[in-house]
């Protein structure tokens, strides 16, 4: 019952708020000084770089705008720090400066965003300040800033009103400035490797047979059903056939799936292709630039995420999946003759394998693997040659043909990229895609179908072609010690309130 008379007190409270901030609003339009007509200030610093270089800026005139996040109003004098784009700084106000407008001060809320224009100095408590000698109301705040904005720690609020998060904790707008950099970075090392960036369709016509389930939706123009893509693969490996050589694009991906601290359902993904490589090239050429990357980003490659240290800058660990697997659960591919074998194996140790008694040598090695090594592998790691039953997409081993060109790499026990020799035989690319369909609609994804535009592309020809992808997201975890997905994602999916 006090529960909800406290809650009951607190929209009192907010309507009463609301009412007060648009009677202030309505007064101001009736003295001819409606804030949302301001269409422009002359803002000629930032609080960061003012406090930053304060030799430089004592004594000069500055003008500086931001939100209000704190006043100290003492009579004919007051403080104000200003929230601007790089920090807050604090300003001095008095009446004998100001006038009639610093009486209008006294009415400004908390939130509101203002402009000050004065001269740079130190008070007596030795903080770097604005002594105002204008001010302007440029946008009224209709909303009061949430109680103990400063701070602000409910994930909720945070994730589903960012606006107010980045108001609220500076370190939140230092992870997206962190993200636009890693993007940037990412972008200039693949230019200087003569790779070109291009964009493919988003809305794709059919939906293949891969293991993601998309989001459907319908074009009315043509009165067809249309899918978000899942992947940008298909797209970029026909350009390779039509005479790129090395491609790569930064998507937006749509997976219609769960979500938890790692998967969101709306992503950004680099996938790149270059002809007449292998997966060894992109082993190298991945490891070169995380290590370039994390380098330039956070100025060492020595990182420390979630209290445990990263070292970016030795040479990765690499072991092939069936290395891994002997070295971390004990039990070796090689000795299984037969797929019995391998199934007695696993049921002695207890590793459930989804296809039961369909299940095959590669099929028990995946499932071990899943047990017994991904969460060892901590520092960065590739693994590499996997069975061919889980990749339908990468070559066959000339040496092997049970495995895989393909690699995945591993950090903070956590898969960060894939990576292929890329399947350029079409007659062999279609039997995997028929089986994966088949697969697919065998768990109720009866929209499944093969992407016989691919297949058409792969028999004009595809060269040998070395292919990698990586999650973007995943990487700006990792560089801004974010623990959840939605940290490193301005605007994450959230579930509607209902009203």
């Amino acid at each position: 019952m006090a529960e909800n008379n406290a809650q009951n007190l607190e929209v009192l409270d907010l309507n009463e708020i609301l009412r007060v901030r648009r009677e202030k609003l309505e007064t101001l339009k009736n003295k001819g000084k409606n804030p949302f007509e301001k269409v422009k200030y002359d803002r000629n610093a930032y609080s960061q770089d003012i406090k930053d270089n304060y030799a430089d800026y004592e004594g000069k005139t500055v003008g500086i705008a931001g939100r209000l996040v704190s006043k100290r109003v003492m009579g004919k004098a007051s403080f104000a720090v200003i929230l601007d784009g790089k920090g807050t700084i604090q300003s001095y106000l008095s009446i004998n400066d100001l006038g009639e407008d610093y009486t209008a001060f006294k009415d400004y809320d908390i939130g509101d965003i203002m402009g000050i224009t004065g001269k740079v100095f130190t008070t007596r408590t030795g903080e770097i300040s604005i002594h105002a000698e204008s001010i302007e109301l440029l946008s009224k705040s209709l909303l009061p800033l949430p109680e103990k904005f400063h701070g602000l720690k409910d994930e909720d609020t945070r994730y589903r009103q960012r606006e107010i998060d980045l108001i609220a904790n500076p370190e939140v707008k230092k992870t997206f400035v962190a993200r636009s950099k890693i993007l940037s970075a990412i972008r200039r090392h693949l230019d200087s490797v003569g790779y070109l960036e291009v964009d493919t369709p988003v809305l794709q016509p059919l939906e293949i047979g891969a293991a993601a389930r998309p989001f459907k939706t319908h074009h009315n123009a043509l009165d067809i059903d249309m899918y978000l893509r899942i992947e940008t693969e298909l797209y970029l490996k026909r350009l390779i056939v039509g005479g790129f050589d090395k491609v790569y694009e930064v998507g937006r991906i749509f997976r219609n799936e769960g979500m938890d601290r790692s998967h969101n359902p709306e992503f950004t993904t680099v996938e790149m292709y270059e002809a007449y490589s292998d997966y060894i090239d992109m082993m190298n050429l991945i490891e070169n630039m995380y290590r370039s990357i994390t380098e330039e980003v956070c100025g060492t490659t020595l990182i420390n995420y979630q209290g445990t240290e990263i070292d970016m800058g030795k040479p990765w660990e690499r072991l092939t999946m069936v290395e891994a697997v002997k070295k971390y659960a004990g039990v070796d591919y090689n000795d299984w003759k037969t797929d019995e074998d391998a199934r007695k194996v696993a049921k002695e140790r207890g590793v459930e394998v989804e296809e039961g008694e369909k299940a095959t040598k590669g099929h028990v090695l995946i499932a071990f693997f899943d047990e017994y090594v991904e969460k060892n592998l901590i520092q960065p790691t590739i693994i590499y040659d996997y069975p061919v039953e889980n990749s339908p997409l990468a070559k066959r081993k000339p040496s092997n043909p049970a495995f895989t060109e393909r690699f995945e790499y591993f950090i903070y026990a956590r898969e960060m990229g894939n990576a292929f020799s890329e399947l350029n035989d079409p007659i062999d690319q279609k039997e995997r895609f028929v089986k994966q369909v088949e697969e697919k609609r065998a768990k109720g994804g009866n929209d499944a179908k093969i992407d016989e535009d691919f297949i058409t592309a792969l028999e004009y020809g595809l060269p040998p072609t070395g292919g990698l992808g990586f999650g973007v997201d995943r990487l700006v975890m990792l560089l801004t010690d974010s623990a959840s997905i939605r940290d490193v994602i301005l605007f994450p999916t959230m579930k509607p309130i209902k009203k």
